[in-house]
């Protein structure tokens, strides 16, 4: 039975990757050495094409890491020395708080009742705070904040960095960059490829507040802090030895959705969601957990099921849709289901199909 992947990470594969993947290994790329003028070759064509795939402004400089998570400690290291402010509404947003406090920072956070959006209009940032972070779409609830508001905050406090952490809507999101100083994502959601790869891209401003914590003598991290990582990619290299057919198979992925073109996949993004939403939202055992339209993810749609009479992961999955369980205490009463490129609209039909049979 062929299976389709609905887990929001790890994924359905993008359509091309294992093509990609055979083509990689013919050419013997997972032997090349990350020293070599190969290597910089593709590493400078996947710069170029995250660049143009992302918008990402001239000056801005784009690492490579091994996560989202090792995202999230770098940029608290590099960007903070005693003070962030977080904005918190599910379990992985709570997670980039707790990251700030166990590097012995002293975070500051508001929270948002699970399922809901903030009122930005209401919200004051202390004067002290060094970084704002944000979790552009929250994928343990099926949050996604506005990015019209979240620019809103990065105007209202140009003195302050802006952190967006968009593991579960890149390249979906549409954010204005030159507003932002960290942005990462990792690799097995939207790009649909296997897990262990992250990417940082980072401001100017960002560089120049790692240094000046270096010279105050605050540790920015080891081997992976932004000076370092910053000396290796004007080289076109990584600081350690990378996972180089990783590297080689999301430039080409990246390339085949230049192809297809951004405006095609986000219009294709939105109307599959809406597919999704529409059905949930006059079917009566199911609904959807995000009630208010304006912060319903467009990526990740949360599905309460606790009208149902059976355990629906499992009817699924017989069927061949495998989705995600809830997340957190919410384990047991919701499914999550990934609304990625690599899914098709006809694959998304077929789900909903099954779904209507409960």
């Amino acid at each position: 039975m062929k299976k389709i992947f609905f887990t929001p990470g790890p994924s359905q594969l993008y359509p091309t990757v294992v093509e990609h993947f055979q083509r990689g290994f013919k050419e013997n790329i997972p032997s090349l050495s990350h020293r070599g003028k190969q290597f910089q070759e593709i590493y400078q064509d996947l710069d170029n094409g995250l660049r143009k795939l992302l918008r990402v402004p001239k000056g801005y400089h784009i690492f490579i890491v091994g996560s989202g998570t090792e995202a999230m400690e770098r940029t608290i290291q590099n960007c903070v020395g005693k003070y962030s402010f977080h904005f918190v509404n599910g379990s992985f947003s709570k997670r980039f708080f707790v990251t700030a406090k166990e590097l012995g920072k002293n975070p500051k956070s508001i929270e948002a009742n699970s399922g809901q959006g903030f009122d930005f209009n209401t919200i004051i940032i202390p004067e002290k705070t060094e970084l704002i972070c944000f979790t552009h779409n929250e994928t343990s609830s099926g949050v996604m904040l506005p990015e019209k508001e979240i620019a809103e905050v990065a105007k209202k406090y140009p003195q302050m960095l802006i952190a967006v952490d968009t593991v579960s809507s890149a390249p979906y999101a549409d954010l204005d960059y030159r507003l932002i100083d960290s942005v990462f994502f990792s690799v097995q959601k939207l790009f649909g490829l296997p897990a262990g790869l992250g990417i940082i891209i980072v401001s100017p401003r960002a560089i120049k507040k790692a240094e000046k914590l270096l010279e105050r003598g605050i540790s920015t991290g080891s081997y992976h802090n932004f000076a370092t990582l910053l000396k290796f990619s004007e080289k076109r290299q990584t600081v350690e030895t990378p996972p180089v057919l990783e590297m080689y198979v999301l430039e080409k992925v990246v390339g085949d959705m230049l192809s297809k073109g951004i405006k095609q996949i986000r219009t294709e993004t939105e109307k599959k969601a809406k597919l999704l939403y529409d059905f949930l939202d006059a079917h009566k055992i199911f609904s959807a957990f995000i009630e208010d339209n304006m912060f319903r993810s467009q990526t990740v749609i949360v599905v309460d099921v606790q009208k149902a009479k059976v355990d629906v992961k499992k009817k699924l999955s017989e069927k061949g849709f495998i989705v995600g369980s809830g997340y957190g205490e919410f384990k047991e009463k919701h499914i999550r289901i990934a609304n990625f490129p690599a899914h098709s609209v006809e694959d998304v039909k077929k789900l909903i199909k099954e779904l209507n049979l409960f």
